[in-house]
């Protein structure tokens, strides 16, 4: 039972805002990766249930979707929740963002809910400190990169370079490439410390900006492969694959492959998946983060490392309850009073 009932029948219902949780989050970057770390090493650990996610789609509206993550974790504390994440594409023409989430957390004790969290900063949030842990895990410097490239500079773009420059690492160049140059150009200004790197470009071409870069991060909305040519990882690259899709089944035959969960990262035709198809096996792939964080797995030298991370709804579930406590502590929750109204049996 969560810590503000004490009696049982006094269901209690809170609501964290986005400003709270951008708060907190903002505050303790290290410790939100610390958490997302704590959460895979548990789901190796068989102490998660983290079922298939729930896609909702439209005849009317075919870019668009809305997914259901359910999860449960049982350390460090025992509880459920889902995040309920839509992704409106058309959303970018506009001026704000596709994606718009919220997250409940369930008691476990009971099943009743007790929070109602924006879910889209957790969401943003996790897949950063996802992203950012396993650079700093297979990362053959310390926390170091004289190139990086960002290819796709939106939202979860901002959120993964924040936490990248927000966590101590030293990055000499940042090149942005978007098809839309002009995001690139918003990117460039609002959002990068030009102070912290010697210089920030916009690449013409994807193609030769990959060619030169250690560090790459595809953070795009493709729906299929567009990368196709093999000699544009030659050099050996760590690669951030956040969007999943972007990459040509045959560059991750040619890879090490780290994921966050080798079932659920086969599925939806994510170039894990459509190698997986070409090949009838899933030999490709090398190991989970949980392996290279308990040092069962490393980078390869002699070939590119590619980090395909699916997104489990544990990651949202745990740093939730993380923001959570943290929300609480502040007393800076919206306490909803008689929310559950009818409580006899």
């Amino acid at each position: 039972m969560n810590q503000l009932q004490s009696d049982p029948r006094n269901f209690q219902f809170n609501v964290i805002s986005g400003e709270t949780i951008s708060r907190i989050l903002n505050d303790d970057l290290d410790g939100c990766i610390d958490v997302v770390r704590q959460a895979y090493l548990a789901h190796s650990d068989g102490l998660t249930v983290n079922p298939p996610s729930i896609f909702l789609r439209f005849e009317d509206k075919p870019t668009a979707r809305i997914i259901g993550l359910p999860a449960h974790v049982q350390r460090p504390s025992a509880l459920s929740g889902i995040k309920w994440i839509a992704s409106y594409p058309d959303n970018a023409r506009q001026g704000f963002p596709r994606a718009s989430a919220v997250l409940i957390l369930n008691d476990h004790e009971t099943g009743y809910p007790f929070a109602c969290m924006e879910g889209s900063i957790i969401s943003a949030a996790r897949t950063a400190a996802s992203a950012v842990l396993a650079a700093q895990e297979l990362s053959s410097t310390d926390r170091h990169a004289d190139r990086l490239l960002v290819v796709g500079n939106g939202l979860i773009a901002r959120y993964i370079y924040r936490f990248l420059m927000g966590t101590g690492w030293k990055i000499k160049n940042v090149v942005l490439y978007d098809l839309d140059p002009s995001t690139s150009q918003r990117f460039a200004e609002a959002i990068c410390d030009g102070r912290r790197h010697d210089s920030v470009t916009i690449a013409p071409d994807l193609p030769s900006a990959m060619m030169d870069s250690d560090l790459i991060l595809f953070t795009t909305v493709a729906g299929k492969p567009h990368v196709h040519d093999r000699s544009l990882l030659r050099h050996n690259p760590l690669v951030l694959h956040v969007s999943l899709r972007d990459l040509a089944p045959e560059l991750l035959l040619d890879a090490c492959n780290i994921v966050d969960d080798v079932d659920h990262v086969m599925h939806a035709d994510t170039s894990p998946h459509l190698a997986e198809k070409l090949t009838g096996n899933r030999d490709f792939v090398a190991g989970t983060i949980s392996d290279v964080v308990r040092g069962r797995v490393g980078r390869d030298p002699e070939r590119p490392t590619i980090f395909s991370p699916f997104g489990l709804g544990v990651l949202d579930i745990a740093v939730g309850k993380w923001v959570f406590d943290r929300a609480i502590q502040d007393q800076a929750q919206i306490a909803i009073q008689g929310f559950f109204h009818d409580l006899e049996r």
